[in-house]
């Protein structure tokens, strides 16, 4: 579960980085880098959700 929680806060500084990319400087680019940041996020949110309830059930 460590290991997951890592990886959010991967997708979530890649997530910031390349959306304020593309509000500040227009880079097209770092939007849709932005956009695959923003799907992992929320497959790994899902995934940490299941395990969390798994675990507060035992």
């Amino acid at each position: 579960m460590k290991a997951l929680v890592e990886k959010i806060n991967a997708n979530i500084e890649a997530f910031k980085v390349n959306a304020e990319a593309q509000v500040v400087k227009g880079n097209k680019a770092a939007g849709a880098r932005a956009r695959k940041a923003a799907l992992e996020l929320m497959k790994d949110l899902k995934e940490f959700r299941k395990i969390s309830v798994g675990e507060a059930k035992k």
